[in-house]
């Protein structure tokens, strides 16, 4: 995701009955940048065949996909280009791509529609949301975070993504096995993720601290751009146990 585009979090406020909401934990800033007039036709044209509207109770994604296969929700996924290039190496999986930018929703859309992409749906809506009232506990084979707004100053740390209650909840829709997959290109961040993710006791480490870069996650532009600069990207991949 581009800086533009990153969702952060608040959750230090108290929940009733422990219960996370909107407000307790944001999973986004409302940014929208400018849409081309491809990205309005995309988003008009195949929302309605891709896109999945979000409704307060649990989905039967298997239903949506017209089959049984195992489940990958990405969260806050910018333009989409990594995205697209996932679903497409890895047919055998159903992938749910989460944003709220309507510019990066008009661009995935684009991609799936050019590259006939069929095993790839979108939800525009807050995660938090999505994932508390329409994904089923158990049920996910693996969540995607890629490079998140890091919010490098300290007083707003607290607005970033990766913190204890957001990832608790997406631990509970991991199904024994499946994996939480974070990357960032800001070290301090990284060492936050890793710190919140090890914290969290439904989840344990794939690696003796950060992990290599899965082969299923392609080098973005992003990800390009950081590394010119001289900027290191790391990976936390945890599994639910």
């Amino acid at each position: 995701m581009s800086d533009e585009q990153q969702p952060p979090v608040s959750g230090d406020e108290a929940q009733p009955a422990g219960r996370l909401t909107s407000q307790s934990i944001r999973s986004f800033v409302l940014r929208q940048g400018r849409m081309s007039d491809a990205q309005h036709r995309f988003l008009d044209e195949m929302m309605p065949k891709v896109g999945i509207d979000f409704r307060p109770e649990p989905i039967d994604l298997a239903q949506v996909f017209g089959r049984k296969a195992p489940q990958i929700v990405e969260i806050g996924f910018g333009m989409g280009q990594a995205t697209a290039q996932i679903a497409q190496a890895r047919p055998g999986d159903d992938f749910v791509g989460i944003e709220v930018h309507a510019p990066g929703v008009g661009g995935l859309c684009k991609l799936i529609e050019e590259g006939g992409i069929t095993n790839l749906r979108i939800v525009q809506h807050d995660a938090v949301e999505v994932l508390r009232d329409m994904i089923p506990e158990g049920s996910l084979a693996g969540v995607h975070i890629y490079f998140p707004d890091p919010w490098p100053k300290k007083r707003h740390h607290k607005r970033r993504l990766v913190q204890g209650p957001f990832v608790k909840l997406i631990a509970s829709r991991l199904a024994p096995g499946g994996y939480l997959h974070c990357a960032t290109d800001w070290e301090e961040y990284a060492q936050q993720m890793l710190e919140v993710l090890s914290a969290e006791p439904m989840l344990a480490n794939t690696a003796e601290g950060f992990a290599p870069k899965p082969d299923y996650r392609p080098l973005t532009k992003f990800e390009n751009r950081g590394i010119k600069l001289g900027h290191g990207v790391w990976d936390v991949v945890f599994r639910k146990v």
